[in-house]
């Protein structure tokens, strides 16, 4: 039986009125609606906001990071520095222990940053900056440094992905291209795997051994993470409509990111909270692949930009608001200090569809298949890959419009071989502006797709990592904004990524759930009433 987007809406409704369906829950047991399946579980192997969520429950990091994303210890005690900046010497705090009652060792985390920095941009530009990484003893952590690193903790604090998580040095002696699969971190949650229903259920349970710092900001993730439930249970809900019952009812306590089109349903309940708590918002994008045609041909993915209406994709998310979405958006986060217009040209203004494909011509499109990418069960990423099909059809490519769940998308698209052999095109995704407010961390402008770490499109730009390394190296402020404009107009050329705009992204849960932290959402220092 079909059921209509109408039907579906006003199901929701009603729910707001219905009596409970599920037994009440007690004060120490917290239900979440995570935005997507938990699909991978190791948290240096994804850049999936999902697993870094999770990672953030089991593991710590030796920094945290606070609402003006300046660094703050958390495992560690403080640090030192010397020899002109190149000697860092980093103190774990006394008495972490991880899961299973090993004490944490600085050897642990020298081997799992190591492994993190393999997979990790800022990670793998702080140990090209390291001479030697060494644990002189239990407690120190020492970095050697070939030349000055001032963002080293900012790095080991990140609160982009993949999250820089502390692991049991068995763990970590894991290639970093292959998962990890025992949950042994010395975070404030212990994972309880023998609940786990892969695609519908993960239970984390209070670790009551865990540690917790006294001090700092209760941001992000910093400053003390004290834990008043003894269970937090994330709960998958594909369809849209279940969720809104669900957190009407009281059955759910809280849903991370519900969708625009529902949010009116949930205002009408007085019992529930929308907040905005990530004030970057959320950056969509269109990632080519670069191996394979038709995308290999840098004039067709240059075409692309002029193809693309950036107003089009942000209303298919938050419908015709302004106010809740950023138009032009180029490949920084807007409004903050690396932002700027430059290049942007091919990205505003009417759009010519008959324009494009004679620019397709010209290029020598010769009508292969374009594998779309599209996860049905992100709505936000099911919204922009409909445009995006729509669009290309129009301007006369080969549509093949691949729908699929967001674990198989991202298993999908790390084969590079053809479409013929299973490989693809492009896909849609999106990232928190926080993970674009520099290059440090940009994933989708990196020109290193010939390395192994390279992220899946495997853009090969040697000026884009020289632009990139120019901003690492820049002595003040005025140079870096300098090497992000020229960085800004070389992606218009190379077309590493295509920006589709910036979004507002509320979360909303029940007014019984005190605490909620500005950030993504954490389990730390919340309670319910």
């Amino acid at each position: 039986m079909t059921v209509s987007r109408r039907s579906t809406l006003a199901l929701a409704a009603a729910s707001i009125a219905a009596p409970r369906l599920a037994t009440a829950q007690g004060a120490n047991v917290l239900r979440f609606i995570p935005q997507i399946d938990l699909a991978f579980l190791d948290p240096h192997f994804t850049t999936a906001y999902v697993t870094r969520g999770h990672g953030h429950m089991v593991f710590d990091t030796l920094y945290g990071c606070d609402a003006s994303f300046k660094p703050t210890p958390q495992m560690v005690s403080g640090h030192t520095i010397e020899n002109d900046g190149k000697l860092w010497n980093l103190t774990l705090r006394p008495g972490l222990l991880w899961h299973d009652g090993e004490r944490v060792t600085a050897r642990d985390c020298v081997a799992s940053i190591r492994r993190w920095a393999r997979r990790d941009a800022l990670g793998g530009a702080l140990i090209e900056a390291t001479d030697e990484l060494s644990a002189p003893d239990d407690r120190t952590i020492r970095f050697r440094l070939k030349k000055p690193f001032p963002l080293l903790p900012d790095a080991l604090g990140k609160v982009t992905s993949p999250m820089p998580a502390m692991m049991p040095e068995r763990l970590a002696n894991t290639d970093p291209f292959t998962q990890i699969t025992e949950m042994v971190g010395s975070g404030p949650f212990r994972f309880v795997a023998n609940e786990r229903i892969a695609g519908s259920r993960n239970v984390y349970a209070k670790f009551d051994r865990y540690v917790s710092r006294e001090d700092g900001p209760m941001e992000w993730n910093a400053g003390p993470k004290r834990v008043n439930f003894d269970r937090v249970i994330w709960t998958t809900i594909p369809d849209a409509a279940t969720k809104v019952a669900a957190l009407n009812q009281g059955e759910q306590d809280w849903w991370e990111n519900p969708t625009h089109d529902l949010l009116p349903l949930l205002r009408r309940n007085r019992q529930i909270q929308i907040v905005v708590n990530n004030p970057t918002g959320a950056v969509d994008m269109m990632r080519p692949n670069h191996l394979q045609p038709p995308f290999n041909n840098p004039a067709i993915r240059r075409a692309m930009l002029h193809a693309f209406s950036q107003t089009d994709y942000m209303q298919a998310i938050v419908g015709n608001d302004p106010a809740m979405y950023h138009v032009p958006h180029g490949v920084f986060c807007p409004n903050t200090p690396m932002a700027s217009e430059a290049g942007l040209e091919p990205l505003v203004g009417p759009r010519d569809l008959e324009g494009v494909k004679e620019m397709l011509k010209r290029a020598g499109y010769a009508n292969e298949k374009v594998a779309i990418l599209a996860a049905t069960d992100y709505a936000q990423f099911k919204a922009i890959g409909e445009v995006m099909a729509d669009v290309m059809g129009r301007i006369g490519m080969n549509v093949d419009y691949v729908a699929t769940d967001w674990g198989t998308m991202l298993s999908r698209r790390n084969n590079r071989g053809p479409v013929e052999q299973g490989g693809w095109s492009c896909f849609s995704t999106g990232w928190e502006g926080v993970d674009h407010m520099d290059p440090a961390n940009h994933y989708a402008i990196r020109g290193n797709g010939d390395q192994p770490s390279g992220w899946p499109g495997w853009c090969v730009s040697p000026r884009l990592e020289e632009l990139r390394n120019q901003w690492f190296d820049a002595p003040d402020l005025a140079a870096q904004q300098e090497a992000c404009r020229l960085m800004q107009i070389q992606c218009m050329q190379d077309v590493p990524s295509i920006p589709l705009g910036q979004y507002v992204q509320p979360t909303a849960f029940r007014n019984n759930v005190t605490g909620v932290q500005k950030g993504f959402p954490t389990f730390w220092n919340l309670r319910k009433t």
